[in-house]
């Protein structure tokens, strides 16, 4: 599997006035969806966090899907047609939740799942053939003995303490845990969409709210064209300006040049502001 298609998704919230709710905001949701091969982000907008809220972007994918244990998302993947590709971070977060419940056996767990990271951190700069034959000698035994560990301790743990919830949450994800060691290009954990998002977080600190829900929409336009900047190591003023200056020129078949996935930063280095002409 050496050309895939391969999307993360993640959601955060946003409070957004809503003049149905008088004196109250509405808590919405930026579904983000990122291509980590493709360097793209894309942020949507959605009232809810139900079922219906990802389709227009998840419907008809196929490929690799990497999330978290969201029940929603299972109507995808439940299809032979997407892969899921569950997330190492939010599993370890489980276990770093549980230590003060079961100190031995979640630091058991987080210390085996360092090592995984660890394995990551070693073959970060290899290819993705070698680092896919580095996960599969080192990390899969790892892998493998960990999983016959969580079998055996889920026998014997109360399932509505923090560590049987942690353990249940992981072994309830262990087939698509795993997926990430068959494909190089695969990452272990969804860390890079966390940090796509991280913006929004800053931003509900200042703004508080967005003023309607199509202000939100706006917003979520504005989030996706900032976060392919930053992938892509484009300065984002520097492109809204050249984009705002040239897009009257453009024709409408040939809009997609001026993203920043895929304009020539040269373009951005030379041009000269109509002031300075």
């Amino acid at each position: 599997m050496n050309t895939i298609k391969y999307k993360q998704d993640e959601q955060t919230t946003t409070k957004v006035l809503d003049r149905n709710k008088k004196g109250k905001t509405h808590l919405g949701y930026y579904w983000t969806y990122h291509a980590p091969l493709s360097k793209l982000v894309a942020f949507d907008y959605q009232k809810g966090r139900g079922k219906e809220a990802p389709r227009e972007f998840l419907n008809n994918y196929k490929g690799v899907l990497q999330t978290d244990g969201y029940a929603v998302y299972k109507q995808y993947y439940a299809s032979n047609e997407v892969t899921h590709l569950a997330c190492w971070a939010h599993a370890r977060r489980k276990f770093d939740e549980a230590l003060s419940n079961d100190k031995k056996r979640a630091e058991y767990v987080l210390v085996e799942i360092q090592k995984l990271y660890a394995i990551e951190r070693e073959s970060k700069e290899f290819s993705a053939e070698e680092r896919k034959k580095i996960r599969l000698e080192k990390a899969l035994p790892i892998i493998n003995e960990l999983g016959k560990w969580l079998h055996n301790e889920r026998q014997q743990t109360l399932p509505s303490s923090p560590i049987g919830k942690a353990i249940a949450y992981t072994t309830s994800l262990w087939d698509s845990l795993q997926n990430y060691i068959h494909n190089g290009n695969l990452n272990i954990d969804n860390n890079l969409i966390e940090n796509a998002i991280r913006p929004v977080a800053l931003g509900r600190k200042n703004y508080l709210f967005a003023g309607s829900h199509n202000g939100a929409k706006r917003s979520a336009m504005f989030y996706s064209f900032f976060a392919c900047c930053k992938l892509n190591e484009i300065n984002p003023q520097k492109w809204l300006q050249y984009v705002l200056e040239n897009i009257a020129d453009y024709k409408v078949n040939k809009l997609h040049e001026l993203l920043p996935n895929n304009i020539d930063p040269e373009k951005l280095d030379n041009f000269k502001k109509f002031w300075e002409v």
